[in-house]
């Protein structure tokens, strides 16, 4: 008799270990759901205070469809069968670029800003060592000579 309750209550328990895990599996999903829908958000929020941005709007207008101000000339670059070059230029977010993450032409640019401010000095400028030059021994006056 004391066999068949436990086998009883182990049956019971079982089925509601299994609805137990089987929410805590849900409830993960959903939060992993809840996360990307967040960071989704985010990015919109950050391009929408984007477009407040009046030179952000000049810069894509000027991109996607070639606009230019009054007094500017406009330029398309053609490849060898006329066709207009496409360019892979895009804007990253702003809180993105870090040090790790800027690009070359940057890091060559204040690299040579740098090398400016320490100008390279030629070997020929440079002074040789300097000799000392003793004054001649005065004869006669009671001094010693060295």
């Amino acid at each position: 008799m004391l066999v068949a309750v436990l086998a009883l209550l182990m049956a019971s328990y079982a089925s509601s270990m299994r609805a137990y895990l089987d929410q805590q599996r849900h409830i993960a999903s959903l939060r992993a759901s809840i996360a990307s829908s967040q960071a989704q958000v985010d990015r919109l929020t950050r391009e929408r205070k984007r477009w407040h941005d009046p030179a952000y709007v000049r810069t894509v207008a000027h991109q996607r469809f070639g606009w230019v101000l009054p007094g500017e000339i406009g330029f398309q670059v053609l490849d060898t069968d006329g066709r207009p070059l496409d360019h892979p230029d895009s804007l990253s977010p702003q809180d993105s670029v870090t040090e790790a993450t800027r690009p070359l032409w940057w890091q060559s640019a204040w690299g040579s800003v740098v090398r400016a401010g320490r100008p390279r000095v030629d070997p020929a400028d440079v002074p040789g060592p300097v000799r000392r030059i003793r004054p001649p021994a005065q004869g006669g006056t009671g001094g010693s000579s060295r």
